[in-house]
């Protein structure tokens, strides 16, 4: 919208100087000179407003992805836009082509629009056009986040080297969406890195065990047959916030700027809280001749809310990613275990 009023005064502004009488504190206007000016302006009009019009569109397209307006609102307003794009190149180059004739029509004299009116605004001995489309800066982008690794937990009063669960076979894999703010107006060096993912975390028992649910307990035990496969998959609606630390590189074209943060090292820290939503035991076993194939869904005395800590180190789109649940896997047990996972992020624009 302001974008339109300046057009708007731009136009109301040139229009009315077009009728103010060349005094003689205004330099004659050399108008051949001029006439090569603006045949030079009129190749260059379509350029501008169509620079112009690019930079209204990725105005609009920031607004969506923050949220402040919906999809048909950009684009009724990116329709306005090209109208308005458009109305602005046949009008400027017919105000061109008018002071072109003008200029025709006084002969080329150098005095002799001394006691007649002028178009335009001359500055110097040059016409002036008012046109600088206004630089747009993106402080906030988005990003696909994808994550997998390994996974197990730590368990009191046990080290992690006993572990109960299989350190190959138990993994985890996140796959979420993330903004990133720039935190200061002219510095790229931290940024706000927030979103929404969901986790998946597993654990694979050792020794032929499963998982048992008795009351508000839960403890694993032995199979009665012969395992194939036991596996506990537990998955979390969570909201990350990280804050991002780093270099980054500011790009700068004639109608906006960017910083990016490509080939460029990077730290994040910070953590995540949310909920479960799911938790599920598969088994895979042989049972007097048959194989068998069971899906439990049960609570299994998981913890409803999940919170904890996480970081990465990261060159370019791909972190090294580690985090630590400090809310207990299981809530109301003897001994608490608490998940924690590390392998690799990736960040795509």
């Amino acid at each position: 919208m302001q974008t339109i009023i300046k057009y708007l005064i731009s136009l109301v502004f040139t229009l009315c100087v077009q009728l103010i009488p060349a005094q003689k504190s205004i330099p004659a206007i050399k108008n051949e000179k001029n006439i090569e000016m603006l045949e030079k302006v009129k190749l260059t009009i379509e350029k501008e407003e169509k620079e112009h019009l690019k930079a209204e569109v990725e105005a609009i397209n920031a607004k969506v992805e923050n949220g402040e307006i919906t999809l048909k609102e950009a684009q009724e307003l990116k329709m306005e836009a090209a109208k308005i794009a458009a109305l602005n190149i046949e009008n400027r180059i017919a105000i061109a082509n008018n002071k072109i004739e003008l200029l025709k029509r006084n002969d080329y004299g150098l005095n002799k629009t001394a006691n007649k009116h002028v178009f335009g605004i001359v500055i110097n001995d040059e016409p002036y056009t008012i046109t600088q489309p206004k630089k747009y800066d993106r402080r906030t982008s988005s990003e696909f986040v994808l994550a997998f690794g390994l996974n197990n937990a730590i368990i009191e009063g046990e080290s992690l080297d006993d572990s109960s669960y299989k350190f190959g076979g138990s993994r985890f894999f996140e796959a979420g969406w993330a903004w990133k703010t720039r935190v200061f107006e002219n510095s790229n060096f931290l940024r706000l890195k927030y979103g929404v993912s969901f986790q998946i975390n597993g654990l694979k028992p050792n020794d032929n065990q499963y998982f048992v649910q008795q009351n508000d307990q839960t403890f694993l035990e032995e199979f009665p047959s012969n395992l194939k496969k036991s596996k506990l998959s537990i998955t979390n609606l969570v909201f990350p916030v990280h804050f991002e630390l780093g270099p980054s590189k500011k790009i700068e074209r004639d109608n906006y700027f960017r910083y990016s943060t490509s080939n460029k090292f990077k730290i994040g820290f910070g953590g995540y809280g949310g909920f479960n939503v799911g938790t599920r035991q598969k088994l895979k076993y042989t049972m007097d001749g048959e194989r068998k194939k069971d899906k439990q869904k049960h609570s299994f005395n998981t913890s409803n809310l999940v919170y904890g800590i996480s970081g990465y180190i990261a060159f370019d789109d791909v972190a090294l990613y580690a985090k630590y649940d400090l809310s207990p896997l299981f809530k109301d047990q003897f001994a608490d275990q608490n998940n924690i996972s590390i392998g690799l992020r990736f960040d795509m624009d």
